[in-house]
């Protein structure tokens, strides 16, 4: 069993171009609005060390119990929990483990800014979750685990109402989420342009 941590690198021949990409980005099916499932429930041990989990007891204090965020003694309350889109993730990781990533929930739901604005809430499993405006950004180390082009996509300014990277969520109230739960939007924050955050409109 191949070990995942913070300094593994991606299969260069799983990289795919930029063209190709894209072109499977806009053939790929839409992703669910209002309900979806837990694709992947993972936790980041010492080291980075991917941990898939069966089941979880997400908390309010911790995130994910155990994960990397939950050590850290600088803790940024708006990146508790990082969260991807299924359809995104495969596409993109191309065959690779999607642990690869690093995200601790990958859920089968539509990400983007247009359907979960900052402030929106979901019920997953038994948790509840809201959606943060902490930004999630690609880095030097995807680029080594899914390749240029891939971060390019991600970094894309026409696309980053797509939230392909993925976006951040906050444990509102603790509960157990378990690997296919049902995943609920339970309501819909009013999306808030940059302009209007800039200069308060």
């Amino acid at each position: 069993m191949t070990v995942i941590d913070s300094t593994s690198r991606g299969d260069p021949a799983r990289f795919r171009s930029f063209d190709e990409l894209t072109q499977l980005l806009n053939a790929m099916p839409a992703s669910a609005k209002d309900e979806g499932r837990v694709a992947l429930l993972m936790r980041r041990r010492e080291g980075g060390r991917r941990e898939t989990l069966p089941i979880a007891l997400l908390e309010p204090d911790d995130g994910v119990p155990g994960d990397a965020w939950s050590r850290s003694k600088h803790r940024n309350g708006d990146m508790q929990i990082a969260v991807m889109e299924k359809g995104v993730a495969e596409l993109i990781a191309n065959g690779q483990p999607l642990a690869l990533f690093g995200d601790c929930l990958v859920l089968d739901l539509d990400l983007s800014a247009g359907n979960l604005p900052p402030g929106s809430r979901l019920r997953v499993g038994e948790a509840l979750l809201e959606v943060t405006h902490e930004p999630h950004n690609g880095c030097q180390k995807y680029r080594g685990r899914f390749g240029a082009d891939a971060l390019r996509l991600v970094w894309m300014e026409e696309l980053r109402h797509r939230n392909l990277r993925g976006i951040y969520m906050r444990v509102v109230t603790a509960g157990r989420v378990k690997l296919g739960d049902c995943v609920n939007v339970l309501s819909r924050a009013v999306a808030v342009s940059t302009k209007q955050a800039q200069f308060g409109t």
